[in-house]
């Protein structure tokens, strides 16, 4: 909005700015143009009163030339002036009365270049117009100069009156421009920003009806994101009831698939081959359990409303020590080294059971995917009004490109294919997180390790 009033207002100015110049330029013109209707004029006068001298003596003395000129030409200006082809004043008149001795200003360039045969003018800070007239005797030579001033001031005053006019009204438009782009541009980007809010809810499946009272293309707009909400809701959660589904009615031949995996597999003394498969077997056979039992805690979760989760005022810092206590076994036998630096008092309103799962899954995958001997960092902190818990690994990171989409459903990195996992965790921990108003900072480098933090309001 800034940039288009900006060269909206340049633009303005450069039109008065050529306006003006119009409006000089044109005025002078008209001027000029009446300067010369009236030189035409008192040429003939004096020509008239030249020939009659001429054919009266047969010869032209200039002081009776001139001084008959100047009383019949004495009223054509402020000033008249006659000067002889030699630039000498032959007469001088102010304000109609004839001055003998006077010693008026001459500017000799316009005298000369009259007496070339041209009209020329000069004007001076005083705002006079000295306009000389070439004078021609019968046998066509330049032998008078006839000059009047003209007083201009009358001309520039109402240019003065032009111009004040022009930039008064041109500032009342630019302030009428200013205040009518920001009611537009208001107007304009509020709902522009609404809907741009409603479509971050809807990335979030946060599907709340959009409400925009409009008939033009915005309200039509709000009108689609609604449907389409909608529609996003449906099969969200018409998904989700199938996963469910299918998860309940897994759960139970699975648990009989495990169990007599695990029966074949004690049973089986003589034959190695055999034993190998009847223990991979029962490995898959937990990895599934373990997939069904996180697949049943998400559609649960995602039954649950946030008033249904139990919040309570938690000590971040001491959750988080309890799920480290409980996971540094699993680090050490990998060879990996617990930094723990836990900040005092970091309380957020969580429910402790949900906020130690995530805890412990992010820890999970930082050891499952952080190479032997190396450290993992675990920190709590308050960052302005936010409750930061950070734990950091020196793994093999993910692609900057898949960063966003670790945390969707059954996604898993590229190069995750050194640890079993399901795809579900990092997303589980998202939407828990979520619950609490919270949200999930990553940051990672292939080959140099991942940095995840829950981000919590603070209590």
């Amino acid at each position: 909005m800034l940039s288009y009033l900006f060269f909206s207002v340049l633009s303005f100015a450069i039109i008065i700015i050529s306006v003006n110049k119009a409006i000089d330029y044109f005025s002078f013109v008209t001027i000029e143009k009446k300067m010369m209707e009236k030189a035409d004029l008192y040429e003939l006068s004096f020509r008239e009163i030249l020939s009659k001298h001429e054919s009266s003596t047969g010869e032209d003395q200039d002081s009776d030339v001139a001084r008959n000129a100047l009383e019949r030409l004495k009223t054509s200006g402020q000033e008249v002036r006659i000067y002889d082809s030699h630039l000498r004043l032959l007469g001088l008149a102010v304000d109609g009365i004839v001055i003998n001795d006077g010693t008026p200003s001459i500017f000799k360039g316009n005298i000369e270049n009259a007496l070339k045969g041209n009209y020329a003018y000069t004007v001076t800070d005083a705002k006079l117009l000295y306009f000389a007239v070439p004078i021609q005797d019968m046998y066509y030579q330049n032998v008078y100069v006839f000059e009047f001033v003209e007083d201009l001031s009358y001309f520039y005053d109402i240019m003065d009156q032009i111009r004040y006019i022009l930039f008064a009204g041109a500032v009342g438009f630019i302030v009428l421009i200013t205040f009518s782009s920001v009611f537009i541009a208001r107007n304009t980007t509020k709902p522009i920003k609404y809907l741009l809010g409603a479509t971050e809810k809807f990335s979030k499946q946060q599907f709340q009806q959009v409400q925009l009272n409009r008939k033009d293309e915005l309200g039509m707009l709000a009108a689609g994101l609604n449907r389409m909400g909608i529609q996003l809701s449906d099969y969200i959660q018409h998904q989700k009831q199938f996963v469910s589904n299918v998860s309940h009615e897994l759960k139970t031949p699975l648990a009989a698939i495990r169990g007599f995996s695990q029966y074949l597999y004690e049973g089986e003394n003589e034959d190695k081959n055999l034993r190998k498969i009847y223990y991979h077997l029962v490995n898959e056979s937990d990895r599934l359990t373990l997939l069904i039992n996180e697949l049943l805690m998400l559609s649960r979760f995602d039954k649950a409303g946030s008033e249904e989760i139990g919040k309570e005022k938690t000590d971040l810092s001491e959750l988080t020590d309890h799920v480290v206590e409980e996971m540094r076994s699993k680090a050490e036998n990998k060879g990996l080294t617990l930094e723990v630096k836990l900040g005092k008092t970091v309380f957020a309103n969580v429910n402790q059971i949900l906020m130690s799962h995530a805890i412990a899954n992010i820890l999970d995958n930082a050891i499952k995917y952080s190479k032997a001997d190396t450290r993992i960092g675990i920190e709590t902190f308050i960052r302005q009004k936010e409750a930061v818990i950070r734990i950091s690994d020196q793994g093999i990171g993910i692609n900057e490109n898949e960063i966003a989409r670790v945390q969707e459903r059954f996604y898993r990195a590229k190069n995750a294919s050194v640890a079993k996992g399901s795809g579900l965790g990092l997303p589980m921990c998202k939407e828990i997180v979520e619950k609490f108003n919270g949200y999930l900072e990553i940051e990672s480098k292939i080959d140099a390790g991942t940095t995840v933090s829950i981000i919590l309001p603070l209590s």
